[in-house]
């Protein structure tokens, strides 16, 4: 069975464009509450929650997080940038895993892997601080040789491979095929340097047919196809159906 990570962030998304200005981030008016959608992605199938606290806090709020690690019954995975104050956060937090990701002000979503390679001294502080703190740590990263490498070599347990070029070319035959098969083979080659498999980024309801068959997946991690789906279906027939695609 591959494992299904929901990612909330867009609900907060939904919550922040109406009610930035709050100074509560539920309750009374303010909605939509993502603690809740947390729960009944849960209750249906749901085996971890996700978000991403970014640094300008464009979604998720630091009083979510906490909500979110006194609530929720399965795992809680907490995406981050590589700086001092996220490692801070997250050994207060203790989530059960943080993936590290990189992070720019002017992006919409996650665009492109961490370069580990680029930064590897950052990297490893991190990596090292959540393995003393017993986090697990998951660095999201392009389907590279020497970043799937030096993710081996600086313990990080955990790898998410970035499925987003892939998603991107789906509709060009030719060059869906290349970032398929640079996707199969960075799975492998991590699994071979005994990392376990995430993936995650632009998985919806239609590639995910091609996207489970990469070898050595523990998990994947879906927001926005499953969010979306929700507004037309409601976010637990939407997990739900999500959960069923993963393993046929």
């Amino acid at each position: 069975m591959i494992l299904l990570g929901v990612n909330i962030d867009h609900c907060a998304t939904l919550r922040q464009a109406r009610y930035r200005q709050s100074d509560s981030t539920c309750g009374g008016a303010v909605e939509p509450d993502p603690v809740l959608l947390a729960q009944l992605s849960e209750r249906a199938g749901a085996d971890g929650i996700t978000v991403h606290l970014r640094e300008d806090r464009r979604h998720i709020q630091e009083r979510d997080v906490w909500r979110l690690r006194e609530s929720i019954a399965t795992r809680l995975n907490l995406e981050m940038a590589c700086t001092p104050e996220m490692t801070e956060f997250a050994l207060k937090l203790k989530p059960d895993s943080v993936c590290l990701v990189p992070e720019n002000r002017e992006e919409v979503t996650t665009e492109g892997g961490l370069d580990v390679v680029a930064n590897r001294d950052r990297v490893r502080a991190v990596v090292d601080a959540m393995n003393a703190a017993g986090i697990k740590t998951s660095l999201f990263i392009d389907p590279e040789d020497a970043q799937i490498d030096l993710a081996a070599e600086l313990r990080a347990p955990w790898i998410e491979l970035h499925t987003g070029s892939y998603a991107n070319a789906y509709f060009r035959a030719e060059d869906r095929t290349r970032e398929f098969q640079r996707l199969r083979l960075g799975a492998v080659r991590a699994h071979d340097l005994g990392l376990t498999v995430n993936a995650g980024h632009g998985i919806n309801y239609v590639n995910i047919a091609e996207v489970r068959t990469i070898p050595h997946l523990h998990e994947l991690n879906i927001g926005h196809s499953i969010i979306s789906r929700a507004l037309f279906t409601g976010i637990e027939e939407a997990v739900r159906e999500m959960k069923t695609r993963m393993n046929d």
